[in-house]
């Protein structure tokens, strides 16, 4: 019988502005080298005004759909909120992200994240400038 081990890592991803940027294999190639077969990936971003996406990764034109709708559902510029401090983006990212998931869990099997055909992890970016991401990966499992 296989012991349980458990791996912490993290990965950072650059983005341009709002949208989604893939981070799927630069995960599978960590779930691959840490030799873990069976368990659980859980996937957790530190940032409040970003966000983790399971979404489709054959056509970007979800993508932009999905920042499309988000965009309309959470304007910027809303005279409701209040925090304005960083500016006109920064309310509606934490919204968004409040609304998205800032975690993801995926099951794993024979070395790889039980991924769907058409499924790509995803930041999901939700202020305006350039920023650096940072995603930990909690693997547990034998």
């Amino acid at each position: 019988m296989a012991s349980m081990r458990q791996i912490i890592d993290t990965i950072t991803v650059p983005t341009r502005g709002k949208g989604l940027y893939a981070c799927t294999d630069e995960i599978l190639a960590r779930v691959r080298a840490s030799l873990i077969e069976r368990g659980l990936l859980t996937l957790y971003i530190r940032h409040t005004s970003a966000s983790l996406l399971i979404q489709e990764n054959y056509d970007p034109t979800v993508q932009s759909d999905l920042e499309r709708f988000l965009s309309r559902l959470v304007p910027e510029g809303d005279p409701i909120y209040e925090h304005v401090l960083e500016g006109a983006d920064d309310m509606p990212a934490h919204v968004r992200a409040a609304l998205t998931q800032t975690h993801l869990a995926i099951p794993v099997a024979d070395g790889v994240p039980l991924l769907g055909t058409w499924q790509g992890i995803y930041v999901f970016e939700h202020r305006r400038a350039p920023q650096t991401r940072s995603v930990v990966l909690h693997l547990l499992g034998e």
